[in-house]
């Protein structure tokens, strides 16, 4: 596969479809299914959630040009906010020249909690480590089908959480995000810890700070590309992201533009991963940027990111959803870990980009582009006219409905 296809955001949209069936693995029927524009029946949303209507879009965007850990990627990326899918394909690119990304993720593992009522801390945790054992056992019974593929329940913790004992229960859940599997475990050896700590138990459900599920991701990024004063400036802009919560929060926003999309593009809960993330973010007590940049040896600029990223490639809205199996497919993914380090090295594409457009000419102007052309269409404009209407509301620095429909009745 080479994802770098030159001006693929120029071809028409038939000419799109032809490049991706050349260098992917979609299926004719994947493709039709892209030309329908119908994501999925009535029937299929039905069964997904309740009190079904409608189906609400999202444009299903594709990133060029990522090469990770060695391999090339279509990023199939469902977000609303223009500008994002093109600053995540210009990173990529620049990346590309010294290597692309390079990823690593831990273990697939979650944490299912049990919290312990009327349960004294230090006894607790005696009487739990010397049933260790018997508990995994009971919990593993509940998933049969997941420890034959290597997964299960591995380990417990015990902490204190104010006057609570809570006890985690840690699961190995391969290729799925765990929850159904984790909160089953939490419930079924909840009563065997009653009887043996003599406590009631009340909560028994996953945890979305997904600490023991850490993914890493690196890229260099030229010198000779950016220059040093860019280079520069994007070191400023982190160290201010570093400095300030109010300015890394946004930093953060920017990393979960790429995130979340292609989360929600490959069917994955991105409400659980914006929420681990965040967390992760504020460990030390204090909010932080995700990423981190320094420069090498050699003037290069180096990102860096490390996050949770607890997603699946089975179960779920990703077996449901026919639109998430043609994401999955376009990226050719056999792993949810291997999912994992294409999201994480999509999060720091994305910040790259942010950071770079912040410290050269701006944010507003990749923005504006696109929001110009919005303007134009909403004044009624069509074809041609709403790049040329666009282009000159924004050599005019003016950019409003009211401007298109001016420079549309000129153009009439």
């Amino acid at each position: 596969m080479n994802s770098a296809i030159k001006k693929f955001y120029e071809l028409p949209w038939n000419k799109r479809l032809n490049a991706l069936a050349m260098e992917s693995a979609l299926k004719k029927e994947q493709l039709e299914l892209l030309k329908s524009l119908k994501p999925f029946s009535f029937e299929t949303a039905d069964r997904m959630v309740e009190n079904v209507i409608g189906i609400f879009g999202l444009p299903l965007g594709v990133a060029t040009n990522f090469k990770i850990n060695g391999k090339d990627f279509f990023i199939p990326m469902a977000i609303e906010e223009s500008s994002v899918i093109a600053a995540a394909s210009n990173a990529a690119k620049i990346a590309r020249k010294l290597g692309g990304f390079k990823a690593e993720s831990s273990e697939q593992l979650m944490i299912g909690q049990i919290q312990l009522k009327n349960a004294k801390f230090e006894k607790a945790k005696a009487t739990i480590a010397r049933h260790k054992a018997l508990l995994l056992r009971k919990a593993n019974e509940c998933d049969k089908v997941l420890c034959k593929h290597g997964g299960g329940a591995k380990d417990i913790e015990v902490r204190k959480a104010g006057k609570f004992v809570v006890l985690h229960l840690i699961v190995d859940v391969r290729d799925a995000m765990g929850a159904n599997a984790v909160n089953s475990m939490c419930e079924a050896i909840a009563p065997e810890i009653e009887k043996l700590c003599n406590c009631h138990t009340g909560l028994k459900i996953l945890s979305n700070f997904a600490v023991h599920r850490i993914v890493k991701a690196k890229a260099k990024f030229s010198v000779k590309e950016l220059g040093k004063k860019t280079v520069q400036g994007i070191i400023d802009a982190w160290k201010f992201a570093c400095a300030d919560p109010f300015r890394a929060v946004t930093h953060n926003k920017g990393i979960m533009n790429g995130i979340d999309a292609v989360a929600i593009a490959t069917g994955n809960d991105f409400r659980a991963i914006e929420a681990g993330a965040h967390a992760f973010a504020s460990k030390s007590g204090k909010y932080k940027p995700l990423t981190k940049y320094s420069i090498d040896g050699s003037g290069n600029l180096v990102g860096e990111i490390e996050l949770p990223v607890q997603v699946g490639i089975v179960g779920g809205g990703t077996k449901i959803n026919p639109m998430a199996q043609l994401s999955i497919k376009l990226l050719g993914v056999k792993s949810a870990k291997e999912l994992a380090e294409i999201i994480a090295s999509v999060g720091l594409a994305q910040n790259f980009a942010a950071l770079k457009a912040l410290a050269t000419e701006g944010i507003q102007r990749g923005h504006m582009k696109l929001h110009a052309e919005n303007l134009a269409v909403q004044a009624g404009a069509k074809g041609k006219q709403i790049k040329k209407i666009a282009e000159r509301m924004i050599n005019a620095g003016k950019i409003s409905e009211e401007q298109a429909r001016k420079f549309l009745e000129e153009l009439k």
